[in-house]
């Protein structure tokens, strides 16, 4: 089973791009971050005529995330929303069952908040996020399944995932707020799936647009899939699709990916 995050930012702009993903390299599971649609706008013909069903939890303009699943996988038990505050209506967390043959996996796909100012109140609802899907996060893990927290973190784990580290320091993303709660969420037991399998620095799957940071590799790594001890046991390898960087009209980030010993029919 191939499970692939990746913030397209802006389904209905990045369409002929995603579905040319979809066919190159037919990932099983795809989990898809910053939508900038509502469901009732999401492109959910052309992608279900390219062989998925679909589950979105949409936002007019901003955030929205969906779940892929190539047939004949089912999206089981949707969950949309991240549990812990009943009043945050920003639509970044969807999650589902997907039962095979030999696991039953459940996947989730998260976007979660960018935090910056940091001194503004965005940067107390990212910290008070992540404090939400660890709890969530544990809960899950006690079920014992196949499970993987796929999605745009919006956080730089280590200094080796940047290009040039000094220059995120009082971001956001590098903060050791946002760091320290990064690692709060592997020490309950999840792995960084990438890191499992590839641990050399320069390894990035975001590029800004502004000043030239694509052609100089001018990257970071923010796109993480978390793996539970069930997963992290059927992991076979994890790559970065960088090439569709290049594209024209690129999103800013590319997929990730994860191969888990999983079979799917």
């Amino acid at each position: 089973m191939r499970i692939t995050t990746w913030n397209v930012n802006s389904v209905r702009q990045r369409l002929p791009h995603l579905l040319g993903f979809l066919a190159e390299a037919q990932p099983d599971v795809v989990c898809l971050q910053e939508l900038k649609c509502v469901d009732d706008a999401f492109p959910r013909t052309e992608i279900e005529e390219a062989g998925y069903v679909v589950a979105t939890h949409g936002q007019k303009t901003f955030n929205g995330v969906a779940l892929l699943a190539r047939r004949p996988l089912p999206l089981q038990e949707i969950r949309r929303g991240l549990p812990g505050d009943d009043s945050d209506e920003q639509a970044r967390y969807i999650e589902a069952v997907i039962p095979t043959p030999t696991a039953t996996v459940r996947v989730a796909s998260i976007y979660l908040p960018n935090g910056n100012p940091v001194a503004t109140p965005k940067y107390d609802y990212k910290l008070a996020f992540m404090r939400r899907l660890q709890a969530h996060a544990v809960a899950l893990r006690e079920k014992e399944e196949v499970l993987v927290l796929a999605g745009d973190y919006n956080v730089i784990p280590e200094p080796e995932d940047a290009a040039d580290p000094a220059a995120w320091t009082s971001d956001a993303l590098f903060l050791p707020q946002t760091r320290a709660a990064f690692r709060a969420l592997l020490n309950e037991g999840f792995t960084d799936g990438l890191r499992a399998c590839d641990g050399r620095a320069g390894v990035y799957s975001f590029w800004d647009y502004q000043a030239g940071c694509w052609p100089r590799n001018q990257g970071i790594r923010i796109d993480h899939l978390l793996l539970s001890p069930q997963a992290l046991d059927r992991l076979v390898s994890a790559s970065v699709q960088k090439h569709l960087r290049g594209l024209e009209k690129p999103s800013d980030h590319v997929p990730v990916t994860v191969e888990l010993d999983v079979a799917v029919d």
